[in-house]
């Protein structure tokens, strides 16, 4: 005998028509292996003219989130509206109705993670949220719940689609990113706004979650060092490859006691590294425990039916589970005892510079890099001489972020002009 649970959606684009689809092509291979049916009773639009794929029964679309709210017989939310409001207030209000939410907006949930954590448990809900980070991966239940007896002291996430499709036919292609972002957009991998993903704050929303969870305290969006992909250029993509390293925008945590470090930039990896084979619009997050070693998980990070796979899994869990379970760290946005930013990081760099071919100038730029604790591991020129200057590449040892900052900034542009500065992960 199969239990019937009635649900509500907020909102149903494209990840929404996603789970309907689920739901409903897949309903009884999801009752056989659950015993559990779910009824979608209400959908909540925007405008309920608009031209829709899905025939939905009369009665189930509507305009008022209070037909959602005030319907005792639907028990869970599944919230897909993106962005930070509505979608933060009402997804509060659905948990003070005593509702549980299933979330997969990262920007709402990241920013009130908190808040809306203390409404599910003082309502006696559940709050489930997969389907914010990573599509169909399975990362947030596998670091809730599979790695729990691991200390993670690092974790690298290749979390945004847009940007790693891009980054792959750059590299592949040899297209310069405005090309690779069109092609993009002309398949509906980028949006015609791809701000939120090229800036790579689709990516710190993801991280910022991620790391809390990783290592069990609030790392709040703020703490996450972000910068886009909008200023790479194919030829330093060209050079990375020739010196044995592949470009990806990483999101980056680290923990070291108190002090996390999380940051998400242009990223040269090790071409022998997982991560560098991991290309197209494909998600993946590498991580390591003191106990399990090194991980990773691959898979599709975006996309409707991916999403909707997240989501489906958080319903099938929370109506299954007879007490729901919160993450036990202090969630408040800034608690009394809480992590450290640490925005001193170490990592080696890449640096490509126009020198003037003369006699005496890379030394010059040797000592001062040297001046501020900085050594070169290795070092190319490329092509001719231009106008007198030649195409010099280097990688440095592991630096301290503000030295290298500052070493850069004291380098004599009329004698070596600093072209483009970037990040090497050797781990």
């Amino acid at each position: 005998m199969s239990q019937t649970i009635k649900i509500g959606f907020f909102g149903c684009g494209n990840v929404g028509s996603g789970v309907w689809k689920l739901l409903t092509g897949f309903a009884r291979e999801i009752t056989h292996r659950t015993g559990l049916q779910f009824e979608v009773k209400r959908v909540l639009v925007h405008d309920l003219q608009k031209k829709r794929e899905i025939d939905f029964p009369a009665g189930t679309l509507t305009d008022s989130v209070d037909d959602l709210l005030n319907d005792d017989e639907i028990s869970i939310i599944l919230e897909f509206l993106g962005g930070e409001e509505p979608a933060h207030a009402w997804d509060m209000a659905a948990l003070q109705h005593g509702k549980t939410l299933v979330t997969a907006n990262k920007v709402a949930f990241d920013l009130h993670w908190h808040e809306l954590q203390k409404a599910a448990k003082e309502n006696g809900v559940g709050l489930y949220y997969e389907a914010a980070v990573c599509g169909a991966i399975p990362i947030i239940h596998t670091i809730e719940d599979s790695l729990q007896a691991n200390r993670i002291s690092y974790l690298y996430g290749i979390v945004n689609g847009t940007t790693n499709y891009i980054l792959s036919r750059m590299s592949k292609e040899g297209l310069d990113y405005e090309a690779a972002l069109r092609e993009a957009q002309e398949l509906g991998l980028a949006e015609p706004d791809p701000s939120s993903d090229v800036e790579g704050l689709d990516a710190a929303y993801k991280l910022s979650i991620l790391a809390s969870l990783a290592f069990h305290g609030r790392v709040p969006f703020e703490y996450v060092y972000v910068e886009g992909i909008t200023q790479v250029k194919a030829e330093d993509i060209r050079c990375g490859q020739e010196m044995g390293y592949t470009l990806k925008l990483l999101a980056i945590a680290k923990r070291d006691g108190l002090r996390v470090e999380t940051r998400v930039h242009p990223t040269f990896i090790r071409n022998d590294h997982p991560m560098a084979n991991v290309s197209g619009s494909f998600n993946a997050v590498f991580l390591k425990g003191h106990a399990c070693g090194e991980m990773m998980f691959m898979g599709r990070g975006a996309g409707d039916m991916p999403t909707a796979s997240a989501i489906v899994s958080d319903l099938v869990r929370a109506a299954s589970t007879q007490k729901h379970c919160y993450p036990t760290f202090s969630n408040e946005l800034y608690p009394a005892a809480r992590l450290e930013s640490n925005t001193d990081w170490q990592s080696a760099f890449y640096v490509r510079m126009l020198a003037e071919d003369q006699p005496g100038v890379l030394s010059k730029v040797a000592q001062t890099f040297a001046d501020h604790g900085v050594s070169i591991a290795a070092m190319q020129q490329k092509g001719e001489k231009l106008n007198g200057r030649v195409t010099v590449v280097l990688i440095t040892h592991k630096a301290g972020e503000k030295d290298m900052q500052q070493a850069v900034r004291e380098i004599d542009p009329g004698t070596a002009a600093v072209e483009s500065l970037l990040r090497v992960e050797k781990e």
